[in-house]
């Protein structure tokens, strides 16, 4: 018998950030930008920074930030391990807003390549909080 609901867990070293039941969820992949629905074949993919939608029938839409991490789906069960997750109305979108600025400002300012791919990184992040914060729109 076929379930018409998936199970997502999306868990950091420090706490589970999200758990429940829902009809389908859109995260991003190292491949691009995935998406997951009720008896999805058996995956296991590593993600990329980026913003995860998660989608409930009776419910808005919940969108949370996910810094990287594996993602296996098995059994209508997804589970997300990452280093950073945070749901969209946590996050201080001021907060957000200037650590994209600072994070701008050192990527143009530095020409060794560790320290652009730390800019890179903050950028990428900072603009992942952003659409977070702004529920996706």
């Amino acid at each position: 018998m076929l379930k018409n609901k998936i199970n997502l867990k999306i868990i950091t070293q420090q706490k589970v950030v999200f758990e429940n039941d829902i009809d389908a969820f859109y995260t991003t992949a190292q491949d691009g930008r995935i998406g997951i629905l009720p008896n999805h074949t058996p995956l296991v993919c590593a993600l990329d920074i980026g913003v995860t939608k998660v989608v409930a029938k009776d419910a808005e839409p919940v969108f949370i930030t996910t810094i990287g991490g594996i993602l296996q789906f098995k059994d209508n069960r997804a589970v997300i391990l990452t280093d950073l997750a945070e749901l969209g109305d946590d996050i201080d979108e001021t907060r957000a807003h200037a650590a994209y600025e600072r994070a701008k400002a050192k990527l143009a300012a530095h020409t060794e390549k560790t320290e652009i791919l730390r800019a890179q990184f903050a950028l990428a992040k900072a603009i992942a909080r952003i659409t977070a914060a702004k529920r996706g729109h």
